[in-house]
């Protein structure tokens, strides 16, 4: 059986509460191939022949991993039988690729097993009354550029180290969804989207920013504006929000986990600010369900 191939994950009703367990089968799917590459022998193999970037002949796996001919052949028999290496005779040589489905396979099978792939929260429930989200307005500039400020001054919001003029930020943010909260009256915080790129495909693509205030952290105003925020791009054909920030700004990330994002990966080393490297954890969420 191609496993890898073969495995798509369909959920089973389970006494658990919460998203669906796995079905049986999956679950034996996964656990097979997982365990073809529980040999470090099978993954140094795997390694070569995706590094190689081309067919790799079982000769030139043996002399590169010093391993004899039949252990080579050996364990790329088996990589092949779950379907993660592919192979093809030309002569005599047996050559090796890696089978283009396990490059997703792998990371999918990952999320099934963490329970990545069941429903997620479409955005925060436990919004405080006193806090109310609305379009903002010209004259809400003072109190978003401060809160901007405010931000930069953590040093884990952004890297930028100077709030962007007006214009700049009026020409980037997409019109519709800009919004500031507000408590009493008076501006607590404030989010908006940009797009990704310019490029039409990528329309419904979008990064979302969110600030709060520094007097009002805490009082779940970054919950009202996420809530607010992606309950309008979902109904406004933006399929997909993303979005990145520093490891340390937890706070941050949790708050979008909580609105339905997911982690994809860190980028390391992604950028410098105030001249150290930084990482940045890339998020995304993608809206429950699109139109055909």
């Amino acid at each position: 059986m191609n496993a890898v191939r073969a495995a798509t994950p369909a959920a089973s009703t389970g006494a658990l509460p919460g998203p669906a367990l796995l079905s049986t089968a999956d679950a034996t799917t996964f656990a097979e191939c997982f365990a073809c590459i529980a040999e470090p022998t099978r993954i140094r193999l795997l390694h070569a022949v995706a590094a190689g970037g081309r067919e790799v002949s079982i000769g030139e796996l043996t002399t590169a991993l010093d391993i004899s001919q039949s252990t080579c052949s050996h364990h790329v028999r088996k990589l092949a039988e779950v379907g993660f290496v592919l192979l093809r005779k030309h002569g005599t040589a047996t050559l090796v690729k890696v089978n283009p489905a396990c490059c997703t396979w792998l990371p999918h099978a990952a999320d099934a097993v963490m329970g990545m792939l069941g429903a997620r929260p479409c955005c925060p429930e436990d919004v405080p009354a006193d806090v109310t989200v609305r379009a903002m307005r010209t004259d809400d500039w003072p109190a978003v550029r401060r809160i901007y400020a405010e931000g930069i001054a953590t040093g884990h919001a952004t890297f930028e180290t100077e709030v962007p003029d007006r214009r700049t930020l009026e020409q980037k943010w997409l019109a519709g969804h800009r919004w500031v909260a507000e408590i009493d009256g008076r501006v607590a915080g404030w989010a908006a989207l940009t797009a990704a790129s310019n490029r039409g495909v990528y329309a419904g693509v979008a990064e979302n920013s969110i600030y709060v205030g520094e007097a009002s952290r805490a009082r779940g105003v970054g919950k009202a504006l996420i809530r607010h925020q992606v309950i309008a791009a979902d109904h406004h054909d933006i399929w997909t929000l993303q979005t990145s920030m520093f490891p340390e700004n937890r706070a941050s990330i949790a708050l979008h986990l909580s609105a339905g994002f997911r982690t994809l990966g860190v980028r390391e080393r992604i950028a410098q600010h105030h001249g150290t490297w930084r990482d940045t954890v890339l998020l995304e969420r993608r809206r429950a369900a699109d139109p055909a």
